[in-house]
């Protein structure tokens, strides 16, 4: 597997960096009464830290926000994926269980206050690249037979044409959806090296840990930065 961010892209954000946990072989089938149980946790937890408060104005969100701007992006119109899982929960909506992979992954997301997306690997040919829009790239919404052609020069999670996340970390695709059949994913975990690196590097190796827990197979984990900007297992 490999994973890449283009130089590009730390040129605005030089201080951006990506945690990266793969895992292969596991059987996502079924529900998990301890999985279920620590998202139900984290949930609660997120619930009582931020009761009364706007997901917006939370200081973990704020490096997030002030990234989306450097990019190009109004997070007052597309929130990061942490800030939309925070606003849910402190709206009392709550969390729904989708399948044992995804929870988990929303559990340790939750918990450490970072945006974690999970791809399946399955459905990547080359590399799963944050970079530039370009000509040609298309990116299929949840619920949709058509697809959308997203404008050159937006910052996106890609795997060759196929865009896996718009807006950096706002939303995926429904290519690369985890579903109960899926065997092998990627999850990588949005962070700063001057803000939160040791809450990103403390997510990558419990979601390993858990993961290997749960799900056995093969687990790697890594890290990418304006240093390292290629990731391979």
């Amino acid at each position: 597997m490999k994973f890449e961010v283009e130089k590009e892209v730390f040129s605005l954000l030089p201080e951006y960096i990506v945690g990266i946990v793969t895992v292969d072989g596991i059987d996502n089938h079924g529900t998990n009464e301890e999985i279920e149980a620590l998202l139900k946790d984290a949930v609660e937890a997120c619930s009582s830290a931020f009761e009364g408060v706007k997901a917006k104005q939370a200081p973990e969100v704020q490096p997030y926000r002030e990234a989306f701007r450097a990019i190009g992006i109004n997070p007052n119109r597309y929130m990061c994926s942490i800030e939309a899982l925070i606003d849910r929960i402190a709206k009392g909506k709550g969390m729904p269980h989708i399948n044992p992979v995804v929870d988990l992954g929303n559990a340790v997301s939750l918990k450490h206050r970072l945006p974690i997306g999970a791809h399946d690997n399955g459905t990547i040919e080359d590399a799963l690249m944050v970079r530039y829009t370009k000509e040609g790239d298309i990116f299929l919404p949840f619920g949709s037979d058509e697809p959308d052609n997203p404008k050159d020069g937006e910052v996106v999670y890609a795997s060759g044409s196929q865009v896996r996340t718009r807006r950096w970390t706002w939303r995926q695709s429904q290519i690369g959806e985890i579903t109960e059949d899926t065997t092998a994913v990627q999850f990588p975990i949005d962070g700063f090296a001057d803000f939160n690196r040791e809450q990103v590097e403390a997510a990558r190796d419990e979601l390993a840990e858990l993961l290997q827990k749960y799900f056995g197979g093969t687990v790697h984990t890594g890290m990418v930065d304006a240093a390292h900007p290629v990731y391979e297992d």
